[in-house]
């Protein structure tokens, strides 16, 4: 076999493996790779057996030439399918490359079955030219050619020269080299045959010309498949030492198919065909911190200057052995050293380029970080600063060179510093790939605060920390702190995080805080400490403070309050402002024994925050008065502070309850008192929607004669046992002024409806509502005496219930609107309390000063004890008398016994409604008592209580009050109604 056989075994390795990096990206086989060690393992067995027999001599000469020539055949054609099959899993610009492999392995394969041909068919030797020459010298182009497909190429122009420099001091070396050592002498020895040398020179020349090109191009490789490379490498020098040893004139002279030197061909053909599934590794990236490695990047370039060396060397080795150098030698040489010459210079002038480019970048680099707002500084390793930019003297008002040289530590908060070290240690301990880059916040010593020596205490000034955010990055071994000040920012972030967690009003905390902190102290207890206390507090008739004098004084109010109760508490105690005029009280402290003595504690802190709320407040208009209600609550054992408030929110409602400016401690029984008005609140508003409610009337009666002047409308719950429940029962029970409302427009809307019935049948008498005064003017009087078509003369309304949130303006306004369509109007509780259950009586002198009244009505107050008490008889005669003096008409309420009819009709008093006469009747004994026109009047006491009428002529109260239309289950009568349980 020829030196041919060399040539066609180093192409497909070396395609492989230039190609294998490139194109393992691209494909997920490519990635997968089969890197495992069975494929090794086969390799190395069949290269292990193929130079065993080779040694051995095959056996027999025969199988020395099959193995000599079909073997390196079947070897390279198992490269030309390896190539193919990769290049079938291999997308995008690579692909052309593998194909240009597979079709050099297969002009090698061919070439080989050729020669394989002659000697093992034909038994005759190869011709000195044949087709297998061919099908060789066709193999080494198109692996060139793939190599320059699969290269890293040049960028610039200056680039690709230097590349084809590159190649061709590495080619011109090998060339001179070899042509000294054995070409010359091969040319020599193969005749005076042009054709003949030309071919026998072709061989290495190609091998040259491919080790130049995978030399030049291995050091321009990508390191994405590094293992497939050096692969291919390793095979392409065993190749090139197998060609090296044949074209020795010796060792060619005796050579014959099946020996030992066929063994590196097959390794070399074996071991390219396995290089493109070699596994890729790709290299893990450097950190900017990491040391990087330049031994590749020294050989790259040494290169150059030492191809020319070893072609110096070799024509000093001619020189000095004493032989001639014919003129491919210095030709070849002299080429060389114009390559490097040329080669130097565009080295130089690409050094000369980089340089300016280089310090352009500089003085650009130096003018960003002169001119940028952020201070830059480098920490070396031990945390010594050096470097400081030139922003540190507008930022930290320090002059950068005094920084510098200091350690970092020392400009650090102490109270950040522990923070900061760590975080610094944690940073250099993690790899620079995971995380290249990390952000430390602390405060850094500012020099723009006043001088500890000009300040009295000789403390430092209010700016001398900084609040500091600093980008850090690795640096030579050191560290860059890129910083900015966040001052203001922080400053800013605090102030937002304040007024989160603050009333705006008062600054004091405000709900979410107060939570928080009773939270930490139900959490914080420990042995020993007491039971914290809340105390829940709120401001007594604030309300009418603001409605009067105006927000602006109530806001003042608010703001004294709750710098009196931050005043009042001691230091480790919390104020809270929870909104409106409810304040609040977190009380701690250490045990001081038996709970009843903590208790006492708590209560005289109470009591005292009491009498300081209420002490009289200086508003611009002058001074006001409002009072304090304050609920406690102890925290108890897994208690959570919702619960703790809400104890406390009920005890001071308890606290309003009892008549207003008082204290109170939580007990059990008020959280089940707010269950049962709860369930009672509810039943009221199923009964309302279920149509319990009915509506009974009480005769006004004249006290002269007897005759019913008119009658009072009153509502009444039936409930589904069949009990009757007063409005001073239910909704006192209930609590809710909604419910409240509710009740008074049923109320209203049936009297008027009832009343437009009685008055088409005849019956003229006007039907009395009670109505609370604040709800009048929400009231549909109008729309309600049109629907039903009821006279306005019909319908008295008596207003109950005063609040000072009602506007005395708008109150006028609408009675006298109301009194000019004809309506009357009539004043409850005249001289005391209503009593009616909707609120705490509007019956005052003044009110008849101001308010068009047509009717008073006489508190039950004066007339239960009326006859029994000479200094009530003269106090309700003087009402009387004032009522008579203004002309209005008075009605007497709660007339139950015959002596207060005589004792009232002697006083001047015309009208009455009670038991004397009839108590509340549905509609069917209302108009039969209308129909009989009106009751007896007792003419003495005593006469009243001995003479009784005929049933069929009067009826009892109990009677009256329990008469239906239609039967009903039994039920006892409004005077003996308790209050239905929870």
């Amino acid at each position: 076999m020829s030196a041919s056989g060399s040539v066609t075994g180093s192409a497909p390795g070396a395609a492989a493996g230039g190609a294998t990096a490139k194109a393992a990206p691209t494909s997920p086989s490519a990635r997968r790779g089969h890197n495992g060690p069975l494929p090794q393992l086969l390799v190395a067995l069949l290269c292990g057996g193929y130079t065993t027999g080779a040694a051995l001599g095959w056996g027999s000469s025969e199988v020395a030439l099959i193995m000599g020539d079909f073997g390196l055949a079947a070897a390279s054609a198992t490269a030309t399918v390896s190539a193919l099959l990769y290049a079938r899993r291999v997308a995008g610009q690579h692909r052309p490359a593998w194909l240009l492999f597979a079709f050099s392995s297969a002009m090698l394969a061919l070439g080989n079955a050729i020669w394989g041909w002659y000697e093992v068919v034909l038994r005759e030797p190869v011709p000195q030219t044949s087709a297998a020459d061919f099908c060789f010298l066709m193999f080494a182009p198109p692996a060139i050619i793939g190599l320059l497909v699969l290269a890293k190429r040049p960028v610039s122009r200056a680039g690709w020269v230097c590349l084809g420099l590159d190649t061709w001091l590495i080619g011109g070396s090998l060339l001179t080299l070899s042509w000294i050592l054995a070409l010359a002498h091969a040319a020599r020895w193969d005749g005076p045959s042009t054709a003949r040398t030309a071919l026998s020179l072709a061989y290495p020349l190609l091998d040259i010309v491919l080790v130049s090109m995978v030399l030049a191009l291995h050091f321009r490789r990508s390191a994405v498949n590094r293992a497939a490379v050096n692969t291919a490498l390793a095979a392409l020098a065993l190749t090139v030492l197998c060609d090296a040893l044949f074209t020795s004139p010796l060792l060619r002279a005796h050579y014959r198919s099946g020996q030992i030197l066929d063994a590196g061909w097959f390794a070399g053909a074996m071991l390219m065909a396995h290089a493109p599934w070699v596994g890729a590794r790709v290299q893990p990236q450097r950190g900017p911190g990491a040391p990087s490695r330049t031994s590749a990047g020294s050989l790259t370039a040494l290169t150059p200057y030492l191809a020319a060396a070893i072609c110096t060397l070799g024509i000093l080795y001619n020189v000095i052995t004493g032989q001639k150098c014919d003129r491919v030698v210095l030709i070849t040489g002299a080429t060389v050293v114009l390559a490097l010459v040329i080669r130097q210079g565009i080295m130089l002038l690409d050094n000369i380029s980089l340089t300016q480019e280089l310090a352009q970048k500089e003085n650009h680099f130096r003018s960003l970080v002169q001119g940028s707002s952020d201070v830059i500084m480098i920490a070396a390793p031990t945390g010594v600063l050096r470097y400081v930019s030139p922003a540190a003297q507008g930022v930290y008002g320090r002059d950068p060179e005094e920084l510098v040289g200091t350690e970092l530590a020392a400009h650090i908060h102490p109270d950040d510093l522990g923070r900061v070290l760590h975080e610094v240690r944690r940073f250099l301990a993690t790899p620079a790939s995971e995380e290249p880059a990390t952000r430390i916040e602390c405060r850094i010593r500012s020099g723009r605060g006043r001088d500890p020596r000009e300040r009295r205490d000789g403390r430092e000034g209010p700016d001398d920390w900084l609040h500091v955010e600093s980008s850090v990055n690795r640096y030579q071994g050191g560290l860059i702190f890129n910083s900015r000040d966040v001052t203001e920012r922080v400053r800013l972030q605090a102030q937002l995080q304040h007024n989160a967690s603050h009333d705006p009003l008062t600054d004091l905390p405000n709900r979410a805080l107060f939570t928080e902190r009773v939270g930490r102290a139900l959490a914080g207890r420990r042995a020993g400490d007491g039971r914290a206390a809340v105390l829940y507090v709120d401001l007594d008739g604030f309300k009418g403070v603001n409605d009067t004098a105006g927000h602006q004084a109530g806001d003042d109010l608010l703001i004294q309050a709750a710098r009196r109760l931050q005043d009042a508490l001691r230091s480790g105690d919390t104020a809270a402002r929870l909104g409106g005029d409810e304040f609040a009280a977190l009380i701690t402290g250490p045990d001081t024994g038996e709970p009843g003595v903590r208790e006492s504690r708590i209560r005289e802190i109470a009591d005292r925050l009491r009498t300081v709320l209420s002490a009289p407040y200086r508003l611009e208009g002058g001074e006001v008065r409002v009072g304090a209600s304050i609920g406690v609550a102890f925290a108890e054992a897994g208690a959570t502070p919702s619960e703790v408030m809400r104890n406390a929110d009920l005890a001071m409602y308890r606290a309003k309850q009892a008549g207003k400016g008082q204290v109170e401690l939580y007990a059990p029984q008020m959280q089940s008192d707010v269950l049962r008005r709860t369930e009672l609140a509810g039943r009221l508003h199923r009964a309302l929607h279920d149509g319990e409610f009915t509506l009974l009337h009480q005769p006004v009666v004249e006290l002269s004669g007897g005759r019913i002047t008119g009658v009072e409308a009153q509502a009444r719950w039936r409930s589904s046992q069949g009990i009757l429940f007063t409005p001073a029962e239910f909704l006192r029970a209930a609590e809710d002024p909604d419910r409240s409302l509710d009740v008074g427009r049923w109320l209203l809307e049936q009297a008027i409806e009832q009343a437009a019935l009685r008055y088409g049948a005849g019956h003229l008498v006007p039907v009395t509502v009670r109505l609370p005064a604040r709800r009048l003017p929400e009231s549909n009087v109008e729309r309600l005496l049109d629907r039903h078509e009821l006279p306005p003369g019909g319908l008295v309304l008596e207003l109950s219930g005063g609040d000072p949130r009602t506007a005395p303006d708008e109150l006028e306004r609408r009675l006298r609107a109301l009194r000019g369509l004809g309506v009357r109007i009539s004043l409850g509780g005249f001289g005391g309390g209503s009593g009616d259950g909707y609120g705490t009586g509007f019956g005052t002198l003044a009110a008849l000063r101001t308010l068009p009244v047509d009717v008073v009505k006489l508190d039950r107050v004066f007339t239960e004890g009326l006859v029994e008490s000479p200094r009530l008889h003269k106090i309700t005669g003087g009402l009387l008398r004032i009522a008579a003096d203004l002309g209005i008409r008075t009605v007497a309420e709660g007339v139950d016994r015959p002596e207060q009819v005589k004792t009232l009709r002697e006083m001047g008093c015309l009208h009455g409604l009670g038991m004397a006469f009839s108590g509340p009747l549905d509609e069917h004994r209302l108009r039969g008592s209308l129909t009989r026109g009106g009751y007896p009047v007792p003419r003495e006491a005593r006469e009243a209580r001995d003479t009784r009428e005929p049933r069929e002529t009067r009826e009892s109260p109990r009677e009256q009050v329990t008469a239906r239309s239609l039967p009903l289950p039994p039920r006892r009568s409004n005077a003996e109604t308790p209050v239905p349980p929870a």
